[in-house]
C-alpha cells in the first residue's frame, strides 16, 4: 500500500516527521542507534524501553539528542518485553499521551553465554520471540488509530488520515541460544504477516550478523539504518521479509 503525503519518505522534514515510536532493547548499542536513527529523521516521540532502564540509563543519548534533535522527544520507559500486561499499558500511556503509535521496534537483548544452560535458552527464546509476539498482538489496532489536527500540540507533531505502522524485528545471531532465539523471533514474523495484510501495518524483520569491532564486524549505525527504512515509507511494499544484514557471512 502506497503512503499518502502524511506519511511521504520525501517529506522534506524528514521521512519519519511526526512518528510516535517504541523501541524495546533501548539500552545496548543497537537500540540506542536504532533512536538516533530515528530522530534523525524527524520521529516525534521515541519510547527508550528496557528492563533496566533508570534515570541515568538513557543521559547521554537524551542530552546528545537534546541538541542535535530538539523537537524529538526521548521517553525512558521501564518495560519487561515478556510481560504482556505492561505491554497493554505502554500502548495505552502512548495513545493517551500523543494520541497515535506508527513504529515498534524490537531491537536484541544482550548477547547470552557461549555455552548456555536450559535456563539460560528459554530465557533468551522469551526475550526474542515473545518481544514481537506481544508486539503483534496489540500494536496494530493502536496503529490503526487516526490523529486530527486538533490534537497536535507537541513539537514535530503531523496528522495522521492513513492507517499506518511498521513493526520491526530485530534478530540477532550469535552464541547456540541467540541463533535458535533469532529463528523464532522469524517464524514469530512469518506467522504475522498474513493476519496483517491488506491493513496499513507491516512487520519485517532484520537478520543481524555480528556487530561490534574487529574485521568483518557491521556497526549498530548500519542495522539501525535499515530499520529506518523499514520503518518509512520507503518500505510501503515489504511485508513478511527477512533482510539479513551481516556484511555476507551468510552466504559465504
Amino acid at each position: 500500500m502506497d503512503t499518502t503525503e502524511d506519511f511521504s519518505p520525501y517529506r522534506s522534514d524528514g521521512k519519519l516527521y511526526g512518528f510516535v515510536c517504541v523501541v524495546t532493547g533501548a539500552s545496548q548499542p543497537v537500540g540506542q542507534a536504532i533512536i538516533k536513527e530515528l530522530a534523525a529523521h524527524g520521529a516525534a516521540s521515541i519510547y527508550a524501553c528496557d528492563a533496566a532502564t533508570t534515570p541515568s540509563t538513557y543521559l547521554p543519548l537524551v542530552t546528545s539528542l537534546s541538541t542535535s534533535h530538539p523537537n524529538t522527544n526521548i521517553i525512558p520507559y521501564p518495560f519487561n518485553v515478556t510481560a504482556e500486561d505492561e505491554t497493554l499499558t505502554l500502548i495505552d500511556e502512548v495513545l493517551a499521551a500523543f494520541g497515535r503509535l506508527d513504529v515498534w521496534i524490537c531491537a536484541p537483548p544482550p548477547s547470552t553465554v557461549p555455552s548456555p544452560t536450559a535456563d539460560d535458552l528459554t530465557a533468551c527464546l522469551q526475550a526474542h520471540a515473545l518481544a514481537p509476539f506481544f508486539a503483534l498482538r496489540h500494536a496494530p489496532p493502536a496503529m490503526g488509530k487516526l490523529l486530527t489536527a486538533a490534537k497536535l500540540n507537541y513539537p514535530n507533531a503531523a496528522p495522521k488520515g492513513q492507517v499506518y505502522g511498521s513493526v520491526v524485528v530485530v534478530a540477532g545471531r550469535g552464541g547456540p541460544a541467540q541463533t535458535v532465539a533469532a529463528h523464532a523471533a522469524l517464524g514469530v514474523v512469518r506467522a504475522g504477516t498474513g493476519a496483517l495484510r491488506g491493513t496499513g501495518v507491516r512487520v519485517n524483520c532484520i537478520g543481524m550478523g555480528g556487530v561490534g569491532e574487529g574485521m568483518g564486524m557491521g556497526s549498530p549505525q548500519e542495522i539501525a539504518r535499515v530499520a529506518g527504512f523499514l520503518a518509512s515509507g520507503f518500505s510501503s511494499y515489504v511485508n513478511g521479509a527477512n533482510l539479513v544484514v551481516d556484511g555476507g557471512a551468510s552466504s559465504s
